[in-house]
This record gives C-alpha cells, sequence and structure tokens, in this order.
C-alpha cells in the first residue's frame, strides 16, 4: 500500500485489490472519497444494546447484542449439526442459525458482538441465518479501560451481503490513515466555513467515521453535507453566469399586436399572479440575453394562458415560438385550446382571419407523411408563429426561421440533452430565451437544485370559476360496499349532465412491458416487489366490465398510448364535445395520458382504480382534471391497500390536502430522494450522496448564497481549485460539456 493518498486515488491503492473489487461491485465507489462518503447509518454504544424489536423482514442488519444462550443438536434430515445463538438486548431476543458449531472461544454465553446478515422470520421470530460475527471482547481490561472501552462508539454503516459493516469500517479506518491530509486543499474556503462554524475537511472525515462524541460525529457530518451542497450550488451558479454573458435577440412586444388583440378577446380576467409573472417574463424577453426562467404552479393556475402571452409577444417581435409537449394527447390539447383562445388570430392568410394573425401549426411523429412534410415547411419558412410538438421537433429536419422562444411543459419529462436539441435550433451566435413550465409543485430546496439554473415564478391563485375537489380513499376490500356506491354516484353524475374519467395504470392485462405502463415505469420505483407483481387494473378490462355492469347503458370509450394518434384526438374531442354531442363520451376510461393539460370543464368526477400504484404527484395532477368548470370536482381513488401501509398512508396525504406544494414534499419522501438529480434533469446516471433535500433546505438556500459569492468573484473559480474539483467529481467527468450543452 501506498502512503500519502488523495482523495481522489482509486481505492485499490488504499484497501487493496480484492476489498476494492467488493467496494465498487456492492455500492459502485472507485475512489477514496467514495469511500469516505459512505457515512454510518447509526452509531452504537458497546453498552447500548440494538433495539431487537425494530427488525424488519428481509433487511440486511448488523445488530449489537448479549449472547444469552448456546443450544446444539443434531440435524433431523440430514448429517451434521445446528447450533442456535439466541442473542437479547435484554427485552427481545434473536435467534442466529448455524449449521455448523461456529468456532471460536469468544462465543460463549454472556458475551457481547455485532452480529450481521439477513433478517427472515421462522414461525414468527426473527433470525439471522449463518450471520457473520464480531465479538467485541473487553472482559480482561482493567475498570478504567474497561468503562472507557463500554463508551467507545461504533460507527454501523450500511452493509450488503458480501460486505459486512464492520469489513466496510476496517476499510474506511485504513483509507483514512493513508490520506495525506495536509496537503490536501479543503473545497470549502475558509471564510466559508468560519461563517457557518464548520469543521476543517480532516478533521470532519475522523469526526464521522472515527467519532469520540456522538457530537463530534455530527460536526463532521454536517461539514460533509455543506461540502455536497457547495459543489452543486456552484455547478448551479457556473451555469446562470454562462447563460448571463449568451447573446438572445431581444424581442419587444408591440402596442397594437397579437398580445394585445388576445387580451381584448380573453373570456376571462387574468389573475393578478398571471399579470405579475407575465410584466416580468415581458421584461426578460426584452433584454439581449436569453431568458431562463422556470413558471411553476397548482393544477389550474393558469400556466398555459401566461406562456401564450409570452408567445405571441415574440411573435409581434417577428420571431417563432415553440412549445415542446410530453406526449401527442397533450400537443394536440395545446394546439386546440391556443386556436381556440386566438380565434381570427390564428387563420393567417384564411377567409375571416384578423389582419393581425399568424399560423399555429403541430407536429408529432405519428402525422400522415402531407401534413407532416406541411408542417415543416410552415415551420421553416416562418409562417408558423406558434409551433407545438412533441418529440418529433427535436429532429435534424426541423428548422425554424427565427426561433425566438421555447416553451418546455412538464420539463421533468424530458432531459437536458433534448433541451439543448431544440434551443440550438435558434441559430448560430444567438440562444433563445426560454420558459420552462411544471404542473408538478416542486419543494423550495428541490427547484434551487434541480432546477437551480432558472429563476422561478410560482403561479398560487386559481383562476376564477375554479370549483373546490374533494377526494375520498375507496377501500375495494375492506369495504366492498364502497365500490357499488363508486358506480352508482358516476351514474347519477352522467344523469345530472357531466362527465366521468376512469384512470387504469395498465392498458391491458396481457404483459407487463414498459409500453403498456403508459408513463407509469417512474411510479414502480417507489412500490415493493409484492405490489409491482399483483394484477393491475387495465382500461381493457375494466371499460368491458363496467359496460356490461354497473354503467351498463353509458356511453363508454377509451384512450390510450397505444391508440394511433388520429383515434386519441377523436376520443378526446367527443369526450370534450360534452354529453348533449350524438356522438359524445359520457365516461372516458383511460391510462395517465389525460394527467396533464387536458381540459374539458364539464368532468366532474375522477375515479382512480388501484390508486396505489401511482405516484402522489401523478394523483395529483390527475385530480386536477376535474372542478375545471365552475362544477365541485369530486375525485375517489380505488386502493385494495390495507390500512397502515406506507401505499395507503400516500393515498390519505392526498387526500387530506389539496395543496400540492404540501404533497411535493410527501411524494419526495416516497420517492428515492438521491435520484432527483438522476437522468430525468442530467440526462445522465447520478445522485445525491449524504445531501437530503428535505431535511437540509438551511444548508442548501445558505450554500446558495455562497456560492453565487465565489462564482461572481471568480467565475473560472481559478482561485478555488479544489471546489473546482469537488464539483467536477458531484455531477460526473462530463460536468463542462453538461454545462455548455445546457
Amino acid at each position: 500500500m501506498t502512503e500519502g493518498l488523495k482523495l481522489t486515488s482509486h481505492l485499490r491503492d488504499a484497501v487493496g485489490g480484492r476489498t476494492a473489487s467488493a467496494l465498487e461491485k456492492g455500492f459502485g465507489y472507485e475512489s477514496v472519497h467514495d469511500l469516505l462518503l459512505h457515512l454510518p447509518r447509526r452509531y452504537s454504544r458497546r453498552g447500548d444494546l440494538t433495539d431487537l424489536r425494530s427488525l424488519r423482514d428481509g433487511d440486511h442488519v448488523t445488530v449489537l447484542a448479549r449472547i444469552s444462550a448456546i443450544h446444539t443438536r443434531p440435524m433431523r434430515n440430514r448429517r451434521g449439526t445446528l447450533t442456535e445463538v439466541v442473542v437479547t438486548d435484554g427485552d427481545s431476543n434473536l435467534s442466529l442459525t448455524f449449521f455448523r458449531r461456529p468456532f471460536g472461544s469468544k462465543i460463549k454465553t454472556g458475551a457481547v458482538g455485532l452480529f450481521a446478515g439477513k433478517v427472515s422470520y421462522f414461525r414468527g421470530n426473527p433470525q439471522l441465518t449463518h450471520p457473520e460475527c464480531h465479538m467485541l471482547d473487553g472482559d480482561d481490561l482493567d475498570p478504567e479501560t474497561a468503562a472507557s472501552y463500554a463508551n467507545e462508539i461504533i460507527p454501523v454503516y450500511p452493509a450488503t451481503g458480501s460486505l459486512s459493516s464492520w469489513a466496510i469500517s476496517k476499510a474506511i479506518r485504513i483509507a483514512i490513515d493513508q490520506v495525506d491530509w495536509d496537503s490536501q486543499p479543503d473545497p470549502i474556503p475558509a471564510d466559508v466555513r468560519q461563517r457557518h462554524g464548520l469543521l476543517a475537511m480532516a478533521d470532519a472525515y475522523r469526526g464521522v467515521h472515527r467519532p469520540n462524541t456522538i457530537e463530534e460525529s455530527r460536526a463532521g457530518e454536517l461539514r460533509i453535507r455543506w461540502e455536497e451542497a457547495l459543489a452543486l450550488q456552484t455547478v448551479l451558479s457556473v451555469r446562470r453566469e454562462l447563460y448571463r454573458e449568451q447573446s438572445a435577440v431581444s424581442r419587444n412586444a408591440v402596442p397594437d399586436g397579437l398580445l394585445a388583440s388576445l387580451d381584448e378577446r380573453l373570456p376571462f380576467e387574468l389573475t393578478e399572479g398571471q399579470r405579475s409573472v407575465s410584466d416580468v417574463i415581458m421584461y426578460e424577453l426584452s433584454d439581449e440575453h436569453p431568458m431562463h426562467r422556470l413558471l411553476q404552479g397548482e393544477v389550474g393556475s393558469g400556466k398555459t394562458v401566461v406562456a401564450l402571452r409570452a408567445m405571441l409577444a415574440v411573435v409581434d417581435a417577428g420571431g417563432q415560438a415553440v412549445l415542446l409537449a410530453p406526449t401527442e394527447v397533450l400537443a394536440a390539447q395545446h394546439a386546440r385550446s391556443i386556436r381556440t383562445l386566438l380565434g381570427p388570430l390564428a387563420e393567417q392568410g384564411l377567409l375571416g382571419g384578423s389582419e393581425h394573425s399568424t399560423t399555429v401549426t403541430l407536429l408529432t411523429g405519428s402525422q400522415s407523411t402531407a401534413v407532416r412534410r406541411q408542417a415543416l415547411l410552415e415551420i421553416a419558412s416562418g409562417q408558423a408563429g406558434i409551433v407545438i410538438g412533441t418529440h418529433a421537433l427535436l429532429e435534424d429536419k426541423v428548422t425554424f426561421a427565427d426561433l425566438g422562444l421555447v416553451v418546455i411543459d412538464e420539463q421533468h419529462r424530458f432531459g437536458v440533452e433534448q433541451r439543448a436539441a431544440l434551443t440550438a435550433k435558434a441559430g448560430a451566435g444567438t440562444r433563445p430565451h426560454v420558459l420552462v413550465m411544471t404542473a408538478t409543485p416542486i419543494p423550495r430546496t428541490v427547484a434551487i437544485t434541480v432546477f437551480g439554473d432558472l429563476d422561478v415564478s410560482v403561479l398560487t391563485e386559481l383562476p376564477a370559476g375554479r370549483a373546490a375537489i374533494t377526494t375520498h380513499v375507496v377501500p375495494a376490500v375492506e369495504k366492498p360496499g364502497y365500490m357499488q356506491r363508486t358506480w352508482q354516484r358516476v351514474r347519477e353524475e352522467v344523469e345530472a349532465g357531466r362527465q366521468v374519467y376512469v384512470v387504469c395504470p395498465r392498458i391491458s392485462s396481457a404483459g407487463q412491458a414498459a409500453s403498456d405502463l403508459d408513463g407509469l415505469e417512474s411510479v414502480l420505483d417507489v412500490l415493493d416487489a409484492e405490489q409491482q407483481a399483483a394484477p393491475m387494473a387495465n382500461v381493457e378490462d375494466v371499460l368491458a366490465q363496467l359496460a356490461d355492469g354497473p354503467l351498463q347503458g353509458l356511453r363508454i370509450d377509451a384512450l390510450h398510448g397505444r391508440m394511433s394518434a388520429d383515434d386519441k384526438d377523436w376520443a378526446m374531442r367527443r369526450f370534450a364535445a360534452g354529453p348533449n354531442a350524438s356522438d359524445g363520451i359520457d365516461v372516458l376510461v383511460s391510462t395517465t395520458v389525460i394527467e396533464v393539460g387536458v381540459d374539458v370543464p364539464n368532468a366532474s368526477v375522477m375515479v382512480v382504480m388501484d390508486a396505489d400504484r401511482f405516484g402522489v404527484s401523478q394523483l395529483h395532477q390527475l385530480r386536477g382534471r376535474v372542478g375545471r368548470g365552475g362544477l365541485p370536482g369530486l375525485c375517489l381513488l380505488v386502493t385494495s391497500a390495507e390500512p397502515g401501509s406506507p401505499a395507503r398512508d400516500r393515498l390519505d396525504a392526498v387526500a387530506a390536502t389539496n395543496d400540492g406544494f404540501e404533497l411535493s414534499k410527501v411524494d419526495l419522501l416516497a420517492r428515492r430522494e438521491g435520484d432527483v438529480l438522476g437522468s430525468d434533469q442530467s440526462g445522465r446516471t447520478n445522485s445525491l450522496r449524504v445531501l437530503s433535500l428535505l431535511r437540509d433546505e438551511s444548508i442548501i438556500v445558505a450554500a446558495r448564497d455562497e456560492a453565487d459569492r465565489i462564482v461572481a468573484a471568480d467565475p473560472l473559480l481559478a482561485n478555488h481549485p479544489a471546489l473546482a474539483v469537488m464539483a467536477t467529481t458531484i455531477t460526473g467527468p462530463d460536468a463542462a460539456q453538461w454545462l455548455d450543452r445546457s
């Protein structure tokens, strides 16, 4: 082994090839720093035994317990002996089962040790089969040393089946001893450490992994969380500086143009929030540097109107605006609603079109060749002032005459590479203004971390006429009578002239390919294996059951992602036409393709089948499809999840509040928080290692301020090389390329 290692040194140089290979296989660690960021899950003292009642089936655990009994007996159906070692915390017992006598004189009644393995249950009692044992022998120590020994703090690390907690602890201790801390530059500047009372780097890592007191470990962990927060916020601050240096064409709205004409014909008054946000956007569009703004708000808060006003301002200034939507259903819905709002203003060159008008062009992947060719021509020639489309807009053959504004709806559905591909169509030397919209409320820490390169505007005020939505959980198994009442209520709503959505997590009962889940793949991350294996309600079966059963005689039809674009559009048109239309639809059985953007004011009820299969934010989005036309909204969450289960708790949380920002915190807790910086946002796999977006809000906010201060004074981080290296480590080796493309 080599002395004087750096944090960037490969693990094999510190702990040897075999251990390094196990750590890389088990956790993906490659460098010494990777290993030192493997923080203890908890700390134990030799005198404090583990609470054995907290063990859960299937967990890999390391417990500190005392041996209370050892029993050895012959096995019944095979040769050899079975040894059961019973350990205790003084209240509960845990069985350790060995199919051979565990050797070693230290394994004896009364001895205390660390025991690691996978928890299983046999006849209702927890056990570890063939666990690894690490005995803590202090019997021969003098009284003073024994007291110190009993109070020694033992870090207990997240482990795997092949790497026990103490094996990881040993590797970390070896690595810490070999780092040349004196020559290792600290990525957190001294003035920042002083302002926030942070430990120096070496003291922090020793405090976390070799604490003399619990307070020492907490101080060390605080500094390490700051390290990650500052590095991450520095990356985002650099990105903001890069944006400020880029050039864009100033787009000043004209007094008597399309924007003014739209405002005159709007059938409703803009809310104060819509006006305020629009003023900010108009100011930024007039700048010669590109706008990069995130517009978030509650479901139905009127983001699309704000975006349309910005698009018209750009068209008035001679440019083009494009709106990128994640699905064909949503793109078509946007095109219809924008054309309806604009009326003759969207009929350029047509009989009856306004003197001041433009063309609204839709481009999707499933259009016919002729329709697609015409759309591409309108876009390239500049005839299309407003372009709406799906991922088809990203193709090389799509060219714009003068792209001035990019609007991205539901940003979490798109990655950095996709955003870059669209903004690059503005032409050489300039960048378009960018407005990102999301109807998924985002906690403050997520907004300044995931979307930290964007300025943030929030719409919280709902337009007049939006009715309250009541949500109830329908326990299908516990109270089957509630299901009968659900379908009775649906029939009552239809008989009263209203319409209903019934949403299912799957399209059909055949197979379970990702394409069949229709956008549900990410939700499966929060489900356990048993939930995922259980059958899911599907559109085809539910539609047939309802049409032949409780909703017989009503007009029921389907909508899902496997349908052709024309069929999807036809289904939505018939549903939007209302119950008085001869070919209208009363009940639409659908997947999550109606999750965002779909606006049918006459729809009053949303029934979500197997609601526990959806994420919290998805459920909040789905219920936002009702209560949009002044009618009271009702959302019924049908579930078989048991009371008290995590799935049921999520549904109860959704039913308890309509506050999307509060639910966003619940959603963040339910998901794997570290993946919030993953491929959906950066186009590459990445995770937070020690930072918690919920717990560490104060750290993240303070780190953002410090990062802005550092980058403002030193944009290239020339005087902060260690911070620059840490930032690259946080975002991966392709960080510079990632920044440039964003």
